[in-house]
């Protein structure tokens, strides 16, 4: 699971762009306990959602012209110039220039041969979020794709990934972890498209999974704060229980307690 502990390659930083920023505000805290902090009149109107007083993930107001409301999840890059080359050498387009944010770092936007947008984060002064694998902060990502060989050829590349095929209900699940870390550091996975005509539709997409206590009772917050359930509840054997959701705006995020959570 993440910690912030983070290494070149591991997710470090992620944000929501949504249509209403203070629908969301009230959304996402309602669900998990996050308070708002603007980043300042300099930054456009982007801020930080805020868990016990550290930072758990960013927001920002976002047009149609940029895409339908959705999250964003960022990956440390020790040099966010060379990441955006690679990734077009590997396949990808970049869709933000690198640009350094205000002295605290170098980001940019990115997105693989299947058009999948993904973030890097090259650490200045803020290294990344301050909070993750506890309740209420990002804990997991998975990569939504058609083609699991060509995109983790795709992300070796470029970000340095190493991927292992792990036993799994129904089949194997594909994880993921950064260059020389080990199985220990695993982070995420991909996920097939295939043979899901319900994910099909959805398209290729990265999805967040927030740490909860009760993934229960979180399902049943999100729909009385207007969110959407698109995976009820569920028991993965080894893992926990899942749930995934789209929030009042469409942007999509998943929920996990983990199988080590003790009731």
């Amino acid at each position: 699971m993440l910690t912030t502990r983070f290494v070149n390659g591991a997710p470090n930083w992620l944000d929501v762009g949504t249509s209403d920023l203070d629908g969301a505000i009230s959304f996402y805290g309602g669900l998990f306990g996050w308070q708002f902090r603007s980043a300042g009149p300099e930054a456009g109107g982007y801020g930080f959602f805020q868990l016990s007083g550290k930072t758990a993930a960013g927001a920002m107001r976002t047009t149609p012209e940029q895409g339908p409301p959705s999250w964003t999840v960022y990956f440390q890059s020790p040099d966010a110039e060379a990441t955006a080359k690679a990734a077009e050498q590997a396949g990808g387009s970049v869709l933000v220039q690198p640009v350094d944010v205000m002295g605290q770092g170098h980001m940019a936007v990115l997105a693989d041969p299947a058009g999948v947008p993904f973030g890097i984060w090259q650490p200045g002064r803020t290294k990344g979020i301050e909070v993750a694998g506890a309740p209420g902060s990002l804990c997991w990502v998975e990569l939504y794709t058609l083609d699991i060989a060509r995109a983790a050829a795709f992300y070796h590349r470029v970000l340095g990934w190493e991927t292992e095929g792990v036993p799994f209900p129904g089949g194997t699940y594909t994880c993921v972890n950064p260059e020389g870390a080990g199985a220990d550091s695993m982070f995420g996975g991909l996920v097939p498209l295939t043979g899901d005509p319900a994910k099909a539709q959805s398209g290729a997409h990265w999805l967040p999974y927030f740490d909860v206590t009760d993934a229960d009772a979180t399902v049943s917050r999100a729909q009385e704060l207007g969110g959407s359930v698109r995976m009820p509840a569920t028991d993965l054997d080894g893992v926990g229980r899942i749930a995934r959701f789209a929030d009042p705006y469409g942007a999509r995020f998943a929920v996990l307690k983990s199988a080590q959570q003790r009731d």
